[in-house]
């Protein structure tokens, strides 16, 4: 699986590239094909991120990223 740091996972967020991602435990999704992730937003999250943290506020559990194709891991900047 490609591995991508997370300046490169920061521009698809909607607005620089035509991908929309995010990442959570390490593994990078793309959401592009959602509707609510449209503009690169849901909710109060951004896409362009590690949203791991922030799924203890979801109404939802990590089951949701079952929905979508995971597209790579995160790698630390060199």
């Amino acid at each position: 699986m490609q591995s991508y740091t997370r300046s490169q996972l920061a521009l698809r967020n909607g607005q620089d590239k035509p991908e929309i991602w995010i990442a959570y435990k390490g593994q990078i999704y793309d959401v592009s094909n959602s509707r609510l992730w449209r503009n690169g937003q849901h909710y109060e999250h951004w896409a362009g991120q590690d949203l791991t943290e922030e799924l203890a506020d979801a109404p939802h559990t990590e089951k949701v990223f079952e929905r979508f194709e995971a597209v790579g891991e995160v790698r630390e900047e060199k």
